[in-house]
């Protein structure tokens, strides 16, 4: 059976005593969950006593958890828990949280897994511990934001299909690391944005990003920050490109909060996908439309669309 590890850490500016209570009563798991957040009209039950829930739906999968102990080790406070997954695949894992006062006003949380892969599914081990490790930072950034401001800037609305217009772009193309694409990012769009100053007659529609690859074995994000245009400016610099995007049948997931949750719609896309309840077609990379930005509305407003190609 091969064996893997997942641990991911964050800072929350909140004492010990406060953040405890989100970690050990799953009552207040529900919020958080980057998993429920996908599929929200999933069954999910939680014991009197607080320390056992269970869940069950399509996107989700079906399975339970229990809180095994709570102990304080020094000035840590350690939850230990047993997890158990029924569907799509049965398997259990040892799961933990370890909470470490910083400062009267400061937590670090630190959120492991331990457990193994079915012997026929060897191969996923890698990919396994990215899409766990992803699942987990996206849980605790949420956590994070809601113990500190008493809500969660993420909520997903499914759009529907509909037609993403064929239109000409400029684009700067990139790779990075998972973990760098928020900066990356900036940093495309800034230099595009100042390019086009002197072209703004010719900008033709909302910003966007195309994502080409999505390599989670050595977690590496290739994508195109692009800007539409009604035809291609003059003296286009070296590091821009040019082309045209075809009238596509899309698939549109709206997310509205701020960039550092749009983990939440990718997932809740590519669980989709997987669970073929939307049919992707091949040759045509997702999109992600920027329908505001950062500059104008605050990040709770940040409005985002998911664009999935679609047969």
């Amino acid at each position: 059976m091969p064996k893997f590890n997942v641990e991911k850490t964050i800072c929350i500016d909140s004492p010990i005593d406060t953040v405890y209570p989100m970690i050990n009563d799953f009552n207040n798991w529900i919020p958080w969950s980057p998993w429920l957040l996908m599929e929200p009209e999933a069954k999910v039950e939680v014991a009197n006593d607080s320390k056992f829930y269970s869940w069950d739906g399509d996107r989700v999968g079906s399975g339970n958890m229990s809180v095994l102990s709570e102990d304080q080790v020094g000035e840590n406070k350690v939850v230990k828990y047993d997890l158990n997954f029924l569907k799509p695949w049965k398997s259990q894992a040892d799961v933990s949280f370890v909470l470490t006062p910083l400062s009267d006003k400061q937590t670090q949380v630190s959120w492991t897994m331990d457990s193994s892969l079915p012997f026929f599914l060897f191969w996923m081990k890698k990919m396994m511990i990215t899409f766990i490790g992803m699942d987990y930072q996206r849980g605790l950034n949420m956590l994070k934001e809601l113990v500190e401001t008493g809500s969660i800037n993420s909520k997903i609305e499914m759009q529907g299909e509909s037609h993403f217009p064929g239109t000409l772009y400029i684009g700067i193309e990139s790779q990075c690391a998972f973990d760098d694409i928020g900066p990356a990012m900036s940093r495309d769009f800034t230099a595009l944005e100042s390019f086009m100053e002197n072209h703004t007659a010719l900008i033709n529609g909302k910003s966007f990003s195309i994502y080409h690859k999505w390599n989670m074995s050595k977690q590496i994000a290739s994508y195109t920050a692009a800007i539409p245009v009604s035809e291609i400016p003059d003296n286009l610099p070296d590091n821009m490109i040019h082309a045209k995007r075809p009238d596509t049948k899309v698939f549109t997931l709206r997310h509205t909060g701020a960039y550092m949750h749009l983990g939440n719609a990718w997932s809740t896309l590519y669980t989709m996908e997987r669970n073929k309840e939307i049919a992707c077609k091949k040759g045509q990379h997702p999109l992600e439309v920027y329908e505001n930005n950062e500059a104008d509305v605050a990040a709770n407003e940040l409005i985002t669309d998911l664009k999935f190609p679609i047969k």
